[in-house]
């Protein structure tokens, strides 16, 4: 019988990862005001201190799938845990803003590798039929992370003016409890044959599947190794690999181009558009925190049995609707009886239930084993670029082209990504990794 609460303590820890790229990422949300004033910035400079960690992202990303495969998929983790110890408190304690950027992109680079190797983590130590939900646990641990940020924004934020300070170095407690948990698991089974540790490899197995492993399951998984030194980065652009590559990336850049993160990293500043003032603004925030965990447990619970596509087929429709909606509020300047907050919730569960858990588990799976480090990199990288690329010029374009403009950019994007889910996307829930790969046959 398969050890349940082995399964569920290293894909819980392994989740955490996410914990922290929630927090990390969406700390700044609330030390907008504070940091806005304290470096007198313009919305060039508000945007580039806001998205700075995106660049630290991407580089973290690259770097991840070499480390990953050398040192292991727990040992990236483990400085992932570090890496975000620093950025918190050096950020806090910053007193110019070079100095509060670098630490930024030193955060960057811990949610980067964190957002590469936690779901890989994940869905090589998974057994196949629970291998979706687990991975979109790695979903939830983000919105967890992004609401234990807001709670901590709202808390500080009566402290005075160096409240900031202390929303940045809170984040060295989550990744002091993720560092410790992470002393307490093994490595995943697949890195462990790909090193050639087929006993400790074969162990691990057993002990997820509950029952004794195949001496034939052990040689595929052997062989869907073979030759991973051989394929370069440029080989992943050429047969066999090039259309799951692409595939990947351009699933990974529509999670982000369609909007989530202009909402999660600006909402009080949306919110305040609309009347409101600072403390209600922040609890307006903290319930799309709410909100989006909740449409994560909806995800996790339909992702294993209405499978990839169709959830990310709705998704994009639904958010497409939603930002629609957002849109036309600000274009008429309306702003009565909360129906902006209520279609940014629909926005945002809308994503939480789809893209935001999906594309995750999807990235997981979709890439060969030979090339699940490197390409899953590649894709990451995409998608913070992406990322990079919202959160920077979001507040740019909603001081030049209005913030009901800025939606309906969104929202067109939503529209070009539900024609692309419907075309390309490809089915993979209930497959094994090994079968999966002959779904992209190039």
């Amino acid at each position: 019988m398969a050890d349940k609460k082995f399964i569920a303590l290293t894909s819980f820890v392994a989740a955490l990862g996410g914990l922290l790229f929630g927090f990390d990422t969406a700390i700044i949300s609330g030390a907008i005001p504070y940091i806005k004033s304290y470096f007198h910035m313009d919305e060039y400079i508000l945007g580039w201190s806001v998205s700075s960690i995106l660049i630290g992202c991407a580089v973290g990303a690259m770097l991840a799938g070499n480390m990953a495969d050398r040192y292991g998929r727990r040992a990236g983790l483990i400085i992932c845990a570090l890496l975000f110890a620093v950025s918190g408190i050096g950020a806090g304690l910053a007193s110019q803003l070079y100095l509060f950027i670098l630490f930024r992109l030193v955060g960057g680079l811990g949610v980067g590798a964190a957002a590469m190797v936690s779901p890989m983590y994940i869905a090589e130590i998974a057994p196949a039929r629970l291998r979706g939900r687990l991975v979109a646990c790695y979903q939830l641990a983000i919105v967890f992370g992004i609401l234990a940020a807001y709670f901590t924004n709202y808390c500080f934020s009566e402290t005075g003016p160096d409240a900031w300070r202390w929303m940045f170095a809170s984040q060295a407690v989550p990744a002091a409890l993720f560092f410790g948990l992470l002393l307490l698991v093994p490595e995943t089974p697949r890195w462990l044959i790909m090193k050639g540790r087929y006993d400790a490899g074969k162990e691990i197995l057993q002990k997820i599947s509950g029952a004794p492993v195949p001496d034939e399951e052990m040689i595929r998984i052997e062989d869907s190794f073979r030759n991973d030194n051989a394929v370069t980065i440029r080989q992943l652009f050429r047969r066999p690999y090039r259309t799951v590559l692409f595939v990947g990336i351009i699933v990974a850049v529509f999670q982000q181009v369609t909007g989530i993160n202009a909402i999660i990293y600006y909402a009080p500043t949306i919110f305040k558009e609309t009347g409101g003032d600072n403390a209600s603004s922040l609890m307006q925030t903290i319930g799309i925190g709410v909100v989006n965990i909740i449409a994560t447990f909806i995800a996790i619970g339909l992702v294993d049995k209405v499978g990839r596509k169709k959830l990310l087929v709705t998704g994009c429709l639904l958010m497409g609707l939603s930002m629609t909606g957002v849109g036309l509020c600000f274009y008429f300047n309306y702003f009565e009886h909360y129906l902006v907050l209520i279609f940014m919730f629909l926005y945002v569960a809308s994503f939480g239930a789809t893209l935001g858990a999906v594309v995750w588990v999807y990235l997981a799976e979709i890439f060969p084993n030979r090339i699940r480090s490197r390409a899953l990199s590649i894709a990451t990288l995409a998608l913070w670029l992406a990322d990079f690329a919202v959160t920077l010029t979001f507040p740019i374009m909603t001081q030049h082209l209005g913030t009901a403009v800025t939606m309906a950019c969104y929202a067109v994007l939503c529209a070009v990504a539900f024609v692309y889910m419907m075309v390309k996307v490809k089915e993979t829930r209930g497959r094994s990794l090994e079968d999966i790969e002959n779904l992209f046959a190039d």
